[in-house]
C-alpha cells in the first residue's frame, strides 16, 4: 500500500518506519534539520538496546507523495488546520486519514446521529478548514498510546508502547479500518479495531484534560500532582466535569475516577507532553486537550467551571511565553 505520513515526528516516524520496514510503500513528510537526515542517512529507530534503519521516500512537498491509500496525520491538533490545504495532492477518491492527534478531533459528530449530526468544534477546527479540506468522510480514529522522542535529526527513541487503537466514526468495521489494522499488526505494532472509538478517546483524554495543563503550570510531575492532596482535589474536579460532559454525550468510563488517578501516580516522575512543550518553548496543545472539552460542555449545557479556570490560567501562561 501507499501510505504517507504528514508529519513524520516522533509518533509519525515510528508509525512510517515500522511500517517501512514491513514492506510497505511509505513516503515521509517532514522538514528542516530532521528531513535532511532522514534524506541522507535514512531514519533510524532504537529500541531497547536494538536499532533499524528505513530509507523510504522523504520530502517536504505533500505534492510529491502522489495518490496514496492512507495518509497519517501526526502532527499537533493546533498544526492541521493551516496545513489542511496542502494534502489535496494525495487524495484520490477511496484515500483514507488517520488523525493520530491527540485531544478531542474536528470529525467527533461525524456519524453520530442525532441532533448534533455535523456539528463543527470551533476549538480545534477553526474555520471548518479540516472539515472543508480533509473531509470527514475519509477519517479513521486513532487513539495514540506510544511514547517516542527524536533524540536528534534522523534518530528517534521508541521508549515504550506499541498500540495505536483505530475505529470508524461511524462504528462499522469497513475493509479499510480492517486493512490498515492489517498491516500495522504486519508491522509489528498493536492495532485493535473498536466499534467506539469515541469511549477510547474520551478514557485517554480524561487525564490528559487535568494532569497536562496542571503539571504546566504547576512544573510538577506525575507522581507529585496526583498524590498531593491539594493538586490531586484540582485534578478530580476537572476529570468529573470532563466525565459529566462525556456522559452526557452518551459516553461512560470504563475506570472508576480513583483509579484514574492513581494509576497516573503509579506512572512516576513523568513530565506530561504539555510540561515538556513548555519547558521547550514549543507551542501547547490546549485547545484540543483543555479548550475543547469546555466546548463539548457548553453544547451539552453542563458546566465546566474548574475547567474553564485552569484553561484560562494555562493559555494566558502560553500567551506570555509566546507558546499560543
Amino acid at each position: 500500500m501507499k501510505i504517507a505520513i504528514y508529519g513524520a515526528g516522533a509518533i509519525g516516524g515510528l508509525m512510517g518506519a515500522y511500517l517501512a520496514r514491513a514492506g510497505e510503500e511509505v513516503t515521509l513528510i517532514a522538514r528542516g534539520a530532521h528531513l535532511a537526515a532522514m534524506k541522507q542517512n535514512g531514519l533510524v529507530v532504537q529500541h531497547g538496546g536494538d536499532s533499524f534503519t528505513v530509507r523510504p521516500q522523504a520530502t517536504d512537498d505533500p505534492a510529491s507523495a502522489g495518490i496514496q491509500d492512507f495518509v497519517i496525520i501526526a502532527l499537533k491538533a493546533q498544526s492541521v488546520p493551516p496545513l489542511a490545504d496542502k494534502l489535496a495532492p494525495m487524495f484520490g477518491p477511496d484515500t483514507a486519514v488517520v488523525m493520530a492527534v491527540n485531544g478531542v478531533p474536528w470529525w467527533y459528530f461525524h456519524g453520530v446521529g442525532g441532533a448534533l449530526e455535523g456539528r463543527r468544534l470551533a476549538s480545534v477546527d477553526p474555520g471548518d478548514a479540516q472539515w472543508r479540506h480533509i473531509g470527514p468522510e475519509r477519517i479513521i480514529g486513532c487513539v495514540v498510546y506510544p511514547a517516542a522522542e527524536i533524540v536528534e535529526p534522523g534518530i528517534l527513541k521508541h521508549v515504550e508502547g506499541d498500540r495505536f487503537t483505530l475505529g470508524e466514526p461511524t462504528g462499522e468495521k469497513s475493509d479499510r479500518v480492517t486493512k490498515f489494522s492489517r498491516a500495522l499488526i504486519a508491522a509489528g505494532l498493536k492495532a485493535p479495531v473498536r466499534t467506539d472509538i469515541r469511549t477510547e478517546m474520551w478514557v485517554k483524554l480524561w487525564g490528559n484534560v487535568a494532569f497536562n495543563p496542571l503539571t504546566a503550570l504547576t512544573g510538577a510531575t506525575l507522581d507529585r500532582l496526583c498524590t498531593e492532596p491539594g493538586t490531586r482535589a484540582v485534578a478530580k474536579a476537572m476529570m468529573l466535569e470532563a466525565e459529566a460532559v462525556a456522559n452526557a454525550l452518551g459516553v461512560k468510563m470504563p475506570v472508576d475516577i480513583e483509579r484514574r488517578i492513581d494509576g497516573a501516580a503509579a506512572i512516576g516522575a513523568h513530565k506530561t507532553s504539555m510540561l515538556q512543550d513548555f519547558e521547550r518553548g514549543r507551542p501547547i496543545e490546549l485547545d484540543a486537550i483543555v479548550g475543547a472539552v469546555a466546548e463539548l460542555g457548553r453544547l451539552v449545557s453542563v458546566p465546566t467551571p474548574a475547567i474553564d479556570m485552569i484553561y484560562a490560567l494555562t493559555r494566558q501562561k502560553a500567551a506570555v511565553a509566546g507558546l499560543v
